[in-house]
């Protein structure tokens, strides 16, 4: 059995020592693009700006004869890119592949001092994690980085999801996870081809009521259905418990931006952190719904203010405030706090928003 004062050793001589904490940046949307698209590629100093994370995309949408071109593109964009305080990601190709060990044994050299996470897809259990964590270590090594890389993996199977918890604690390099619904949905033989979000066939139907004549009964309403809540929410807890960030990822109908709203909402709700971006137009609405509303941070910074050191009990307006919604008060407001650094024209939002809340 490996000591417990193992897990913070680098795994190969020489390699960066690993975190000890997933620093917690923003991260509201992780904003695709393919890197073999010249055109795609070019948009991607003025794209950085406006998103949280980009990311490379090696995998899924890149065609067999095209993974080189799209991993040499990442290369060329990256080194030619000031990213400034977004993150650079690359979602590298699956395990069981014949282009993943080349993804990574030219990225770490290359652009490792650049790249903050490796998205790893298909994630099954806690040994993929570990084969690419050693890897990592002894690339690192040998490049000399002196940070180490963080891992992201993919919950798209039926075993990923069995195993989400081990997978969420398999490594000190493990940053977050993302549902991904299109292969899950494949995997448990869903019987949906949506990418993402609800379908109109997953129902709950109201109790009969009589009709008001006696005849043949009122028509009775039904309620769409969330397919993704209890992956999401055991997705959630996995990496609560572990210290890592959840995510929620695609949503596959680029025009609908309600549903997609909706969706990202819901994860936003149960705890996700973000969600991926496939068009820009999903970028203004992964940044509206993962930040915190200008009332909720202003609440949320009155009840910190009232609760002092967090202990007893206050009445603030009529509503009973103890430690528990203090402790959810201070998720609202740190999360605040850290989008405000990255964003003033949010940070004056919510400085509005209290100065509102504290003339009340």
């Amino acid at each position: 059995m490996r000591s417990a004062k193992d897990f913070f050793r680098p795994l190969a001589v020489g390699a960066p020592a690993p975190v000890r904490e997933v620093p917690l940046r923003p991260s509201r949307m992780i904003h695709f693009f393919d890197p073999g698209n010249e055109k795609m590629a070019a948009k991607v100093p003025s794209l950085a700006p406006q998103v949280d994370v980009l990311l490379g995309n090696l995998e899924d949408a890149v065609p067999a004869d095209r993974k080189e071109a799209a991993r040499l593109g990442l290369v060329k964009t990256a080194r030619a890119t000031d990213f400034g305080d977004t993150q650079l990601w690359t979602r590298i190709n699956s395990l069981d592949s014949p282009w993943v060990l080349d993804d990574l044994l030219t990225l770490v050299p290359e652009i490792g001092d650049k790249l903050d996470v490796v998205m790893v897809p298909k994630v099954e259990g806690a040994q993929d994690i570990h084969y690419v964590d050693r890897l990592l270590a002894q690339l690192e090594a040998k490049a000399g980085l002196g940070r180490p890389i963080l891992v992201h993996a993919i919950l798209e199977t039926a075993t990923g999801v069995a195993n989400v918890e081990e997978i969420a604690g398999a490594s000190p390099r493990m940053q977050g996870i993302s549902l991904g619904p299109a292969d899950l949905a494949a995997s448990r033989r869903m019987k949906t081809t949506r990418v993402g979000g609800g379908h109109p066939g997953y129902l709950v139907r109201a109790d009969p009521a009589p009709a008001a004549d006696g005849g043949a009964d009122a028509p009775r309403p039904t309620f769409q259905q969330d397919l993704w809540h209890y992956t999401i929410a055991r997705m959630v807890d996995a990496c609560a418990a572990h210290g890592i960030l959840p995510y929620y990822g695609p949503f596959g109908d680029i025009q609908d931006v309600t549903a997609c709203e909706d969706q990202f909402r819901n994860a936003f709700l149960l705890g996700c952190v973000g969600a991926w971006s496939l068009h820009p137009a999903q970028i203004a609405i992964a940044k509206r719904v993962f930040s915190p509303s200008p009332q909720d941070v202003a609440w949320a910074r009155r009840v910190i203010a009232a609760m002092g050191d967090g202990t007893g009990a206050v009445m603030i307006d009529g509503k009973m405030q103890d430690d528990a919604t203090y402790k959810q008060c201070l998720v609202v407001a740190d999360l605040a706090d850290a989008l405000a650094a990255r964003d003033p024209e949010l940070a004056e939002v919510y400085a509005a928003a209290t100065r509102e809340e504290d003339a009340r």
